[in-house]
């Protein structure tokens, strides 16, 4: 892989030196606005990325609260995220996280896993773009554990013996380990697990007294707005001036160079910062008025996975490129504003329900009932779950602090081996608990997740079945 990226780095440079020195007439205001969306769009995960980034690990130390931590060191989340959880959207109530913001671009990073037994688990490795470029864990590498190398697109060099190799697209780039937790009684075995998974730059690899360097706080960074706000907020000066910058560290894919040779059009080039007030005249407007256009494009791409079935939204069965998106810009970015981190299909799929199955958006002012038949229950071979977000895209606080219910729960089946879960705001009754998942009192949206999803849900012969609305 080094070497086809060393082969490919000079026909690059190349091919950029004659797409900067072609003539072309000056751009017109429509153009850069087409382009500026286009932008946007391409750029949008990668900004999201960094913004989170900036706020994660601004830190000392790794904290097991808020899962923030100095570069290239992991968090290890001790609880499942609660109502108060901000800095990433639509969090899981199904394993507890440990994540890691890596930066590769001066030595590699030696990952550590333990022997996980018979404990699902994913340790997926995303780069600045988003995609899901290597995964560890129960589906792909099996539960023994093992070391790897993490190496940066331009790092040369001779690794130890015994180290597997995997190449970073970019620099820098974000880890979301997932390790099953079977409710809070189970906290304790996985944090065990969590202690056995290391990251040590290779030049302390193997080194007893290797001591990692303490993180810096940088005040000016805001910490109290959640990253994908602060994202949503940028004007045009300050979204395409931070891509500038990610760019220089984190290139392109090789594929991605018809949309950076178009951006050239706008002076956005990449390898160089970009001050849009000094941009032409027309670039500044239409970018100005590209940003919010843009924005509400990616927001709306929700409308390409087709109608809704049943009221649920079945990403996985309307697209294989979860997780690896190719050069579908607007789904890459749809995802990352929906749901940065998720899985390839291969290892879990999240069917979404934002309706019940007459149409009507959820909320909390009626009563559900989500009935699975027998042989209708969600097909996974690790585990599944069904879990409960407001308006925000965030937890909501409930009196018995349930956000998921799935099949780790004591849930009562009916009679017939069918089961019923209820999604209200107020307790259906005792006898109903069990299977109860609370609603905030205003909207809301579920995601059914299925972790190690079978054949059947993958291709779309098992449809979650219609959210019932109750009298």
């Amino acid at each position: 892989m080094r070497k086809l990226l060393a082969m490919l780095g000079p026909l690059m440079i190349v091919s950029h030196a004659i797409a900067g020195t072609a003539t072309q007439p000056p751009i017109t205001e429509q153009e850069a606005y087409a382009i500026g969306v286009e932008a946007y769009t391409y750029a949008y995960p990668a900004v999201l990325m960094e913004m989170t980034r900036r706020v994660r690990s601004n830190a000392v130390e790794p904290d097991t609260i808020t899962r923030r931590s100095p570069m290239n060191r992991f968090a290890h989340a001790e609880a499942y995220a609660n109502a108060d959880a901000r800095d990433v959207v639509r969090p899981n109530a199904d394993t507890l996280y440990s994540s890691l913001w890596y930066d590769v671009g001066r030595e590699p990073l030696v990952i550590t896993l333990p022997d996980m037994g018979d404990r699902y688990h994913v340790i997926p490795f995303m780069d600045m773009w988003t995609d899901v470029f290597a995964a560890l864990g129960t589906r792909s590498t099996g539960n023994g554990g093992g070391t790897y190398a993490l190496v940066g697109p331009r790092w040369k060099g001779t690794l130890p013996d015994g180290l597997r190799t995997i190449v970073s697209p970019t620099d820098v780039g974000y880890i979301i380990g997932r390790i099953q937790a079977n409710g809070p009684d189970d906290y304790g075995n996985v944090h065990k697990l969590q202690a056995g998974l290391k990251a040590v730059p290779l030049s302390g690899w193997g080194k007893p007294s290797y001591v990692p360097a303490p993180g810096r706080v940088d005040p000016a960074i805001d910490m109290m707005t959640p990253a994908p706000q602060q994202t949503a907020r940028l004007d045009a000066a300050a979204f395409f001036g931070t891509f500038a910058e990610v760019l220089k560290t984190n290139p392109p894919n090789a594929t991605d160079y018809a949309t950076v040779f178009r951006m050239e059009r706008l002076g956005l080039v990449a390898g160089q910062s970009f001050d849009l007030a000094k941009a032409d005249p027309a670039v500044q407007r239409a970018l100005t008025r590209a940003v919010p256009d843009a924005y509400k494009r990616i927001q709306s791409r929700v409308r390409g996975f087709g109608a809704p079935v049943d009221g649920w939204i079945n990403a996985a069965a309307r697209s294989t490129k979860l997780g690896v998106y190719g050069n579908d810009y607007l789904l890459r970015a749809y995802i990352a504003y929906a749901g940065l981190g998720a899985l390839p299909n291969e290892d879990a799929i999240y069917p979404l329900s934002l309706a019940d199955g007459e149409g009507k958006p959820l909320n909390g002012a009626s009563k559900y009932v989500l009935h699975f038949d027998k042989d209708r229950i969600p097909p996974a071979d690790a585990f599944w779950s069904l879990t409960m977000y407001g308006a925000d895209q965030f937890f909501v606080a409930n009196p018995i602090n349930r956000h998921a219910i799935g099949d780790r729960d004591p849930l009562v089946l009916d009679a017939d081996g069918s089961l019923d879960l209820y999604i209200q705001h107020e307790s259906p009754g005792k006898d109903k608990e069990a299977n109860w998942l609370p609603a905030p009192a205003g909207p809301f949206s579920m995601n059914l997740r299925l972790y190690v999803p079978r054949a059947a849900a993958l291709d779309g012969s098992w449809t979650p079945p219609p959210i019932r609305r109750l009298p």
